[in-house]
């Protein structure tokens, strides 16, 4: 078994996408006489600077020999990574063998939750004598060697299946129909999921950015992905592919706690809300958490949608897990498990005798009401409705990153409130 790791070919602003030339690599090596066993589509760091969207690495898994593996890769590359752009730097790693080395592993699962230096992979690249390439500044290396290593990191795959438009129909609008979307989306819901957004009446697996791909569908079973994706009515498909992901598996999610937290890493955070929400300029809803006397910001930005009503409705006193990136020192919210209400809260007491309002009978001595002369020694507790309950609350899937995991595929350790 030959890995072919591709990464950073595609560009923010002139599209392209590392998907479609691994798609192009694996036709190449069918053409070359070769083999290819999977295709293999890894999610790393949400919070890397240097990334498009879903900072997406590709491995192609085949039996052609080391030299015409990366012969094949140099060639797709040169004829459609958009390098071009100045920020567009491609890198391929080619590795002889379907395992490779734990350092190798390692680096993957790092990749996927920390910053990671090129020095670091180009070191990792030569001690394991890997054949490589590389564009620019090279720093395509470091997610090429994290998908090398990827299929033995992966502890939870999920799978997508990506179908792609016809070249001369790119950076035109895509043509798909919303009804039929939804009706397969329902079909394959729940093994494939965040197809489309009900509420917000989103095509969520149609993208928006310019590029090759007309639409991409998630969930755990490779055969209700393809099937929902041919259900789609559309424009003409040009070709497609299944990939196996950590897409939807929160792989990059890590346990912490809010004092040892740092910038560019994705947590769970345990604590209690400290400061009541706060709707800020542009619709964003900002509450604190407070962990032994450690505090964070939390944020719901506008794009979360009605998840922002969910956040909002937290009182001071809740106890949370929180999850989410940490950016400059504010947890950025993707999902939040309520882990206990606040019930009750003090008020007034009323007179027993005529029902009305006690007032205060001075600094530490109670309450009184002037009329009957009845007393109180304080306030008293008064339940309280909620508009929550215990259990986990997740962000819409038109909001979701590739790499979290949606609610509806369970594995949870509290009951839980699905978006569809």
């Amino acid at each position: 078994m030959t890995l072919i790791g591709l990464d950073d070919s595609d560009s923010r602003e002139r599209g392209m996408c590392t998907t479609y030339l691994a798609v192009r690599v694996a036709e190449a090596v069918r053409a070359a006489g070769g083999t290819v066993e999977r295709l293999v589509l890894v999610r790393l760091n949400p919070a890397v600077e240097h990334k498009t969207r879903g900072n997406a690495a590709l491995c192609v898994h085949t039996d052609l020999a080391v030299d015409e593996a990366l012969s094949i890769a140099r060639k797709a590359v040169d004829a459609l990574a958009a390098i071009d752009d100045p920020r567009t730097n491609p890198g391929v790693v080619v590795a002889p063998g379907e395992t490779t080395s734990e350092p190798v592993v390692a680096f993957s699962r790092r990749a996927v939750r920390e910053h990671l230096a090129l020095a670091d992979a180009e070191a990792r690249i030569d001690a394991a004598g890997y054949r490589h390439a590389e564009w620019g500044n090279a720093r395509g290396l470091i997610g090429a060697l994290a998908a090398v290593g990827a299929w033995q990191s992966f502890d939870d795959p999920t799978y997508e299946h990506i179908s792609y438009r016809e070249a001369d129909r790119r950076g035109t609008p895509r043509e798909v129909d919303f009804d039929s979307l939804v009706a397969a989306a329902d079909w394959g819901y729940p093994d494939a999921w965040d197809t489309v957004d009900h509420g917000e009446s989103a095509m969520v697996c149609v993208p928006h950015a310019p590029g090759p791909i007309l639409h991409g569908v998630r969930g755990d079973d490779p055969g209700v992905v393809r099937a929902v994706a041919e259900r789609i009515e559309s424009e003409p498909v040009e070709r497609a592919a299944l990939f196996v992901t950590n897409q939807g598996t929160d792989a990059h999610l890590r346990d912490g706690t809010i004092e040892a937290s740092e910038d560019g890493r994705s947590y769970r955070l345990d604590g209690r809300v400290s400061g009541s929400p706060e709707t800020r300029q542009g619709g964003h809803v900002f509450f604190e958490l407070d962990d032994e006397g450690a505090t964070m910001a939390c944020a719901a930005f506008e794009p979360t949608k009605r998840f922002r009503d969910r956040v909002r409705a937290l009182r001071v006193g809740d106890e949370l897990t929180v999850c989410g990136e940490v950016s400059e020192g504010t947890l950025k919210l993707e999902k939040f498990a309520v882990r206990d209400l606040v019930t009750t809260e003090p008020v007034v007491p009323t007179c027993p005798d005529c029902g009305r309002s006690m007032e205060s009978a001075g600094r530490g001595q109670g309450y009184r009401c002037r009329r009957c002369e009845t007393s109180a020694p304080g306030k008293v507790e008064q339940p309280i409705e909620r508009d929550l309950e215990e259990g986990w609350y997740e962000v819409p899937p038109c909001a979701r990153r590739h790499i979290a995991k949606p609610l509806v595929r369970g594995g949870f350790d509290a009951p839980i409130h699905p978006e569809h």
